[in-house]
């Protein structure tokens, strides 16, 4: 008997790991070699790919998008006593670096449409903070759920304050905005490829920029600051933060199949709107003029009268892992004492809003067994 429902009788999950078998050869490579420590040739080989698959001329490999972002408010100098700005609607991630730096986040609502960043709010309080002599150090964006934000128009309005720009762009890999990949303008950008992102290397992730310095100041960091000489000197501390070998092996064959990946989310993406767009009060979250997202997970969110949390744990009963969108920093206990800017849109996203099973694996029966059963709840709320 099988244990769900489901058409395979397993449990559909939101983005599990998507392996497509061209990442054992290079799997296979590092055992040959022996070279399976955080250093060595398949480390630069992943980088080269991975620029070479974004555009960006400069990357580092790491251990996570945490310590990417971290390194990034290292590199920029942001210390003690710093303000750095960022959106409350995101992972927690995308905010904890900030802290770790002794600095003070700042958090701002999101864009009612585009649920990125709320940039209008961005350029109502960069002119206040600088007549108070209290511009922040850095501002952070987020692509969300692989919508690209407009880097474009967020540097335009920090350039002239002297404020440098972090892209989180650890959901956005193979996502796009005017020809140029997520992160791309900002002045540099963290990725992730956690076990449920949309290329995966088990966990790790990647700092990327223009800027050669800055990213080999940051490879220089994640080995623990070790400077070129025949023994251990240390001119400033570092992290051990460097990707392993083994996961940027695996970080290869992903990316060979990167473009598929991407496709196929967006094909799953069209399924849903197909089968659900045309239920009052429901919408979904739609691509900015100009993008092409990765639609790392499909998202929408609810009418009124629906509670998000409610529909989530009916799915459970039919064996479909879904779940509410992120709820807002400035709501969790953690960072109670967060500055916070907005209009409660992301509050009012978080209690209707939900993400929906979207990995790339998931075949037509489960796609329509999802919609059916997200349409069977809905008739019984």
């Amino acid at each position: 008997m099988s244990a769900f429902p489901t058409p395979s009788g397993e449990r559909i999950l939101l983005s599990p790991p998507h392996m497509s078998g061209r990442e054992r050869p290079y799997v296979d490579e590092v055992f040959e070699t022996n070279f399976v420590a955080p250093a060595g040739p398949m480390l630069a080989r992943f980088e080269q790919m991975f620029c070479e698959a974004t555009g960006f001329p400069h990357a580092v490999a790491v251990a996570s998008g945490t310590a990417a972002i971290h390194l990034a408010l290292r590199c920029l100098g942001v210390g003690p006593g710093d303000k750095v700005w960022a959106p409350t609607f995101t992972f927690i991630a995308s905010i904890a670096p900030i802290t770790y730096q002794g600095a003070q986040p700042v958090l701002f609502d999101c864009d009612p449409e585009n649920w990125t960043l709320d940039l209008d709010l961005v350029a109502e309080e960069l002119p206040k903070a600088a007549a108070r002599n209290d511009l922040p150090k850095a501002i952070i964006a987020v692509d969300l759920y692989g919508q690209p934000c407009d880097y474009d128009r967020l540097r335009a309005l920090a350039d002239p304050y002297g404020v440098p720009v972090i892209a989180d762009a650890a959901e956005a890999v193979g996502s796009f905005l005017h020809g140029q990949h997520a992160g791309r303008g900002a002045t540099c950008a963290a990725f992730s490829f956690n076990g449920n992102k949309i290329l995966t290397t088990g966990g790790g992730g990647l700092l990327a920029s223009e800027d050669k310095v800055l990213v080999e100041h940051a490879r220089n960091l994640s080995q623990q600051a070790r400077q070129p000489v025949p023994y251990y000197e240390h001119n400033e501390i570092g992290y051990n933060y460097r990707m392993s070998a083994l996961n940027a092996a695996v970080g290869c064959g992903q990316l060979e199949v990167l473009e598929e990946r991407v496709a196929r989310r967006r094909e799953i993406f069209e399924a849903y709107r197909q089968g659900l767009g045309n239920q009052a009060g429901v919408k979904f979250l739609e691509e900015i003029s100009g993008a092409r997202a990765n639609r790392w997970l499909t998202v929408l969110t609810l009418p009124e009268e629906l509670d998000s949390a409610s529909i989530v744990a009916e799915l459970d009963r039919y064996g479909i892992e879904a779940r509410q969108l992120w709820k807002p920093m400035h709501c969790q206990k953690a960072l109670a004492d967060a500055p916070y800017i907005g209009r409660n849109v992301a509050e009012s996203l978080f209690k209707c809003g939900i993400c929906l099973p979207s990995g790339s694996a998931m075949v037509e029966d489960e796609i329509r067994f999802v919609i059916e059963a997200i349409l069977s709840v809905w008739n019984k709320a």
